[in-house]
């Protein structure tokens, strides 16, 4: 069986992690999507928040697909993760040249740690590649409309935590 774990924040999840998780369906027999506690990064919606959001977006793809996909918090190492829930794969996005660095620095240390498991990135589709969590939080924040990178039940969310309605 090819397990792979997609991880990230996902605050929130965004059409560009979507896309990713479903080009990733066609490699794979169970996908993890590892939402990470993380929290120095002080994400807007709290765990549980994310969790159930990622979950309500990935089991539509699931239905879609047949692909086994867990949703899975973790706060320990990446590799540890990966190992925890079996992945011999870990998934990631690249959207520009600046994630590739990041990326390829992640790749060679995961790999110092355990040479077992392989990093396998996956470009989204070009409309959705600049859309970063982070940018939409902002846009939303100051009453942009983000209805091109969320879902509709995301963009929900987020309108309901800025205290906002369209």
């Amino acid at each position: 069986m090819r397990v792979g774990l997609y991880p990230g924040t996902f605050d929130p999840i965004t059409l560009g992690h979507i896309d990713v998780i479903r080009r990733a369906s066609v490699l794979l027999d169970k996908l993890v999507i590892g939402v990470a506690i993380n929290r120095d990064k002080g994400p807007l919606f709290g765990l549980e928040e994310r969790v159930a959001m990622v979950e309500a977006e990935t089991d539509k793809i699931a239905q879609m697909t047949g692909l086994k996909i867990v949703v899975h918090p973790f706060e320990n190492l990446l590799i540890d993760c990966a190992r925890d829930v079996g992945a011999s794969v870990i998934i990631r996005g690249l959207r520009a040249v600046a994630d590739f660095e990041y990326e390829y620095q992640m790749v060679g240390m995961n790999r110092q740690l355990d040479d077992t498991i392989e990093t396998v990135f996956l470009m989204a589709e070009a409309q959705h590649q600049a859309i970063a969590s982070k940018l939409v939080k902002e846009i939303a924040r100051l009453g942009g409309d983000v209805s091109k990178f969320v879902t509709p039940e995301v963009n929900a969310a987020l309108l309901h935590r800025f205290n906002r309605s369209r």
